[in-house]
């Protein structure tokens, strides 16, 4: 059992007022001698907030941001390293601690009233077995030293002030002598159960950007990320350079912190200051990081080099797709560059203004995540999450993780909750893994919260309607109709309804109440909205989603899909739908023979359009068609399932493969894989690639193949 004679240590803040003032961050340390002959070392630690980790002067590991954040008084996640090769006769464990989400002194989404919220406090266990089988101990207890650090302010959010002046020359080394430092004390610690972190794919930095200069102090990096800056100078002590970080510049250049602020009178703009010490040196933070593409650098020295890196959980590429079509391609790009640049142990809404983990955003790019990344321990870790946020009735809030906000708010008259199309993130994300991957694993882990769930989903209902919830968020604006609230809560009900079905019958549960629940929902559902065959308000929302789920019956889909399509097309070939509507009306019209369609909204210039962000210089996917507020969120990545999905035809259920690509005339080559299927086409034949048997659908004529290749004339 990891930590049994562990104490968590902090230090003690005397001359600090802690209700208003922000203490240095620590840092720790602990030395020790060991025998020769070690066979095995193994560190099991976990610093709260964050915690940068060295042994005898080396870094434990190049992972960033270590500690996941979580429902700190319900799980802590702690990480296992090997740490032999950095063993030798004489050691010193050397820790630097920062806030990280555990001590968010935020008052937005109430994270100041964070039952769990401390000071950063430390708990190790160096476990080194010898070769002779004896085992020995390095335990975190009040003999380690601490002291202040050189990081005087962090928080994630904000930034982080460095003063190289203050660091302890040599205090990560053996040789440092720490007499006079004092010993760290025992404290609590969070609350939560300490548990391994397992298999989820650690933050690191991903990629780094050199910049181009576009005045004395702005720098463009090309891309938009999530990250942070390096910096390299050469200059006197004292010098206090301060980097500020935007996703835009305005029209003379200069970066603009309003999509930052985004109205949120308490977050600060985004900025990390270093204050500098004598010579060459070289400095990047450690405890916060950004959302930008432009960087604002105040004070730099003449001798001075800048670099942006990419922070995220290295998630692994296991999908790729290209085509003739440029805009497509960088839409793409884009999608691909949202959704990972937007995970940091958990999936967020925007690394820049909120970084919280909001359901719907996760849930709508869910799909197009899978179809590009590894995704199944970075969500077995998340959905863990919903675990320790649901309450006893089984509601669940609409961010998660959560201190205490999200679970009931009044955004809109009689609207409280985020609703089934914000929940549904902890059923369909459960089914969509099983889709990709075929593991049932998560889905049995899950099955207890879900039924939960489902069953105060139930509750909330009347006659099988649901009435509350944030509906078709963010429509363009001008939309001539607009979807109700209760469609899309309703609609989602009824998914949620057969998903529930289906998960049932994989994992040997009673599928039976489920369906008949389906049924009974489909029955209110167009009895309430469906007259003459159109859905109440005749949006294109409303019309895929009933469309898509199956709310309409089979005969009546083409005329329903028609309608849709003429929205679509008499609307100048737009999109008017919101973040949920826009998934489900690339669905409904690519499902039946509208691929046409969708591909002219795709590429329209104008606004509102995913080509339009592109135009307009964009890197990732726009939280508002308008290009309003955040440059930088997931929700509507959801337009990238279409490349894989219909223009490759790559589908994936289950065990299941079936590849039905389809062809766009104006479109003169594709070419895209995923997890060994791998489909190219052209105008004159299509060759396809699959790794297990499949069924290939080319012009409406099925095919069932063994493992192989195979080409077909168009």
């Amino acid at each position: 059992m990891a930590f049994e004679k562990s104490k968590w240590i902090t230090k003690v803040w005397q001359k600090y007022n802690l209700t208003t003032q922000d203490p240095p961050l620590p840092l720790l340390r602990k030395k020790f001698s060991l025998k020769s002959n070690i066979k095995s070392a193994t560190l099991n630690i976990c610093g709260l907030g964050f915690g940068v980790y060295y042994i005898n002067g080396g870094r434990v590991t190049n992972d960033v941001l270590t500690t996941p954040y979580t429902k700190y008084d319900a799980t802590v996640l702690y990480q296992v390293y090997d740490v032999k090769a950095l063993l030798s006769s004489e050691n010193v464990i050397a820790v630097s601690l920062g806030n990280g989400m555990y001590s968010n002194k935020s008052d937005i989404w109430n994270f100041e009233k964070a039952s769990w919220r401390a000071q950063p406090k430390l708990i190790a266990e160096l476990v080194v077995e010898y070769e002779n089988g004896d085992v020995e101990y390095i335990n975190t207890d009040s003999s380690w030293k601490c002291a202040e650090g050189p990081v005087t302010f962090t928080q994630v959010r904000s930034g982080e002030i460095y003063d190289a002046r203050l660091e302890p020359h040599g205090w990560r080394e053996v040789c440092f002598d720490d007499s006079e430092w004092e010993n760290a004390v025992i404290c609590p610690g969070a609350g939560g159960v300490l548990k391994p972190v397992g298999d989820l794919p650690p933050i690191r930095v991903c990629n780094t950007y050199k910049a181009t200069r576009l005045n004395d102090k702005v720098y463009d990096f090309g891309v938009n990320i999530s990250g942070w800056c390096r910096i390299k100078v050469n200059c006197e002590a004292g010098r206090e350079i301060k980097i500020d970080y935007s996703e835009r510049i305005d029209e003379n250049g200069n970066i603009d912190a309003y999509l930052i602020n985004s109205g949120n009178r308490n977050i600060a703009p985004h900025r990390d200051t270093y204050i500098t010490c004598d010579g060459e040196q070289e400095w990047e933070p450690s405890f916060a990081y950004h959302g930008f593409r432009y960087v604002n650098v105040e004070n730099a020295p003449e001798s001075f080099d800048i670099v942006a890196l990419e922070i995220h959980n290295d998630l692994q590429s296991i999908g790729n797709f290209e085509c003739s079509s440029e805009i497509l391609n960088k839409i793409h790009d884009a999608c691909r560059r949202t959704i990972r640049t937007n995970w940091h142990s958990f999936p967020q809404d925007c690394p820049h203004r909120e970084q919280n983990g909001w359901t719907a955003d996760a849930y709508l790019s869910a799909e197009a995540s899978l179809l590009n990344y590894d995704m199944l321990e970075a969500y077995r870790k998340w959905l863990r999450d919903f675990k320790d946020a649901q309450r006893p009735d089984g509601m669940i809030p609409a961010i998660i993780p959560t201190s205490t906000w999200g679970y009931q708010f009044t955004w809109r008259k009689n609207n409280f909750g985020a609703g089934p199309a914000w929940d549904s993130a902890l059923i369909q994300i459960p089914y969509e893994i099983y889709l990709y991957t075929a593991d049932t694993s998560i889905i049995k882990e899950m099955w207890e919260c879900m039924a939960k769930y489902f069953v105060f989903l139930e509750s909330m209902s009347d006659d099988y309607i649901v009435g509350y919830g944030l509906g078709d968020w963010l429509p363009a604006e001008g939309a001539k109709r607009y979807c109700p609230i209760n469609v899309v809560e309703t609609a989602h009900y009824y998914q949620n309804a057969i998903v529930m079905g289906k998960m049932a019958e994989l994992i040997g549960e009673d599928s039976s109440k489920y369906y008949t629940s389906a049924a009974e929902i489909k029955k209110s559902f167009r009895k309430k909205f469906m007259k003459d065959g159109i859905i109440e308000s005749g949006s294109q929302t409303a019309m895929a989603y009933a469309i898509a789920l199956g709310l309409y019956n089979e005969d009546e889909i083409p005329s329903a899909v028609e309608y849709l399509n003429n929205l679509v097309v008499n609307n100048g070939y737009h999109f008017d739908c919101g973040i949920n509507g826009t998934k489900y009306v690339v669905i409904a019209l690519s499902e039946n023979g509208y691929s046409d369609t969708v591909y002219q909204a795709m590429i329209n210039p104008e606004s509102p359009s995913p080509a339009f962000w592109i135009h307009k210089g964009l890197t990732t996917v726009s939280e508002f068609w308008e290009l309003k507020n955040s440059y930088n969120h997931p929700a509507r990545a959801s337009l990238d399932t279409w490349f894989y999905k219909y223009l490759a035809g790559i589908r994936s259920y289950g065990n299941k493969i079936v590849v039905n690509p389809q062809m766009i005339n104006e479109i003169d080559w594709v070419k895209a894989s995923y997890c060994g299927v791998s489909v190219e086409w052209n105008s004159s034949e299509i060759k396809i690639t699959v790794p297990k048997s499949a069924t290939i659908v080319i012009n409406n004529k099925k095919t069932s193949c063994e493992p192989g290749i195979y080409t077909f004339k168009r």
